[in-house]
């Protein structure tokens, strides 16, 4: 047989076979005197058991190993893995389809907050949402974190997060985020500074402001386990918070941040 007669046997082109030979999956026949090469019957059917294990999804490496095995051991242990490889595909596109019904639900489909995990949209729910600059801030912030965040880290955010959006925190947080709005225009001297900022830190509950204080020192995390935040990495992250905020609002923020690291217990003062 000549390549094209080969290929059209087993389905495929002849650049296809030309490119099995070259990389040694398809050994090369012999050719006649003219230089044609002359494919025999047992180059058509490896040939086209290549194409088969192609197309069950092994790789050309995976199937060169398949064909070097007449035994058919390998064959069995690389189907295995390939069948364990797409279960695990399987369960992942079936949770993208859930999240994706669950988009195709919502009647506000496209609120921002929407494209976040389950857990974190509910979490939003408590925010105020439009009514603050620095409340949108902080969403975005929250929604930045959840797509870069590790799955075990998100679930542990979570677990700080729920706490400040029910429903008195978040009454609470919405007077703090007025204020914080009030010195959109403030230079850092502003003599509000300064309650803005313990009321602020008085927000964060005691589990959130202990992993935040170790945070920003390096240290392992309330509960065991290594340090999570290089503080390095804490100080890029802050810096890039306060270069979106007005000076007066990172004023704040630095107070409040040094009240934590502290275990600062400094109280809003009553009838501010």
């Amino acid at each position: 047989m000549r390549i094209g007669e080969l290929a059209a046997l087993a389905g495929v082109s002849t650049r296809t076979v030309r490119h099995y030979h070259r990389i040694g999956l398809l050994p090369e026949p012999e050719r006649l005197t003219n230089g044609y090469r002359d494919y025999r019957l047992r180059d058509a059917v490896t040939l086209a058991r290549v194409r088969r294990l192609a197309e069950l999804g092994l790789s050309l490496d995976e199937i060169r190993d398949v064909l070097a095995d007449d035994r058919g051991r390998d064959l069995e242990e690389v189907l295995a893995e390939l069948d364990a490889d797409l279960a695990r595909q399987q369960e992942a596109i079936a949770a993208r389809r859930a999240r994706l019904a669950a988009l195709l639900a919502d009647p506000d489909l496209l609120n921002p907050d929407a494209t976040v995990s389950p857990g974190v949209a509910e979490v939003l729910r408590g925010f105020p949402a439009g009514e603050s600059a620095i409340a949108d801030l902080d969403r975005g912030l929250l929604a930045l974190l959840d797509t870069a965040a590790a799955p075990e880290d998100r679930e542990r955010l979570l677990a700080l997060m729920r706490p400040l959006a029910e429903p008195a925190a978040a009454a609470r947080w919405r007077a703090v985020y007025e204020r914080l709005d009030e010195l959109a225009d403030a230079g850092p001297g502003d003599p509000r500074v300064a309650g803005v900022a313990a009321d602020l830190a008085a927000c964060v509950p005691g589990e959130a402001a202990a992993v935040m204080a170790a945070s920003l020192n390096g240290l392992a995390p309330p509960g065991g386990g290594a340090a999570r935040t290089d503080p390095a990495e804490a100080g890029r992250w802050l810096e890039t918070l306060y270069a979106e905020v007005s000076p007066a609002q990172a004023e704040v923020f630095r107070r409040a941040i040094v009240m934590i690291a502290r275990g600062s217990e400094e109280k809003p003062v009553e009838g501010r």
